[in-house]
C-alpha cells in the first residue's frame, strides 16, 4: 500500500464525517462547511488517482472541479451571511 492510498484513506474518513456533520449539524452554516468539505474530498481524491496513475485529463478535470468549488465556496458564504442577518 503506497502513501498515496493512505492519503486516498484519510480523505474518505474526512468525507465520511463531513457527511454525518451535514445530518447532525445544528446550524446552516455548520452544513454549509461540511458540503464544502464533501466535495473538495472529491476533488483531493481525484488528484490523488491522477497522480498515482499519472492521467494528465484527470488533472485538468481536478483544476476545474476547483475552481467551480471556489465558486460554490463563495455563494454559500454569500447564502449563509444573508440568513444570519
Amino acid at each position: 500500500m503506497s502513501l498515496i492510498d493512505i492519503g486516498i484513506v484519510f480523505i474518505i474518513t474526512g468525507f465520511g464525517l463531513a457527511l454525518l456533520r451535514i445530518v447532525r449539524g445544528p446550524t446552516l452554516a455548520d452544513r454549509a462547511v461540511a458540503a464544502d468539505i464533501c466535495f473538495f474530498s472529491v476533488v483531493a481524491t481525484l488528484a490523488m488517482l491522477a497522480a498515482r496513475g499519472e492521467l494528465a485529463a484527470l488533472a485538468d478535470a481536478v483544476l476545474v472541479a476547483s475552481l467551480v468549488g471556489f465558486t460554490a465556496t463563495i455563494s454559500l458564504a454569500r447564502l449563509v451571511g444573508k440568513k444570519r442577518r
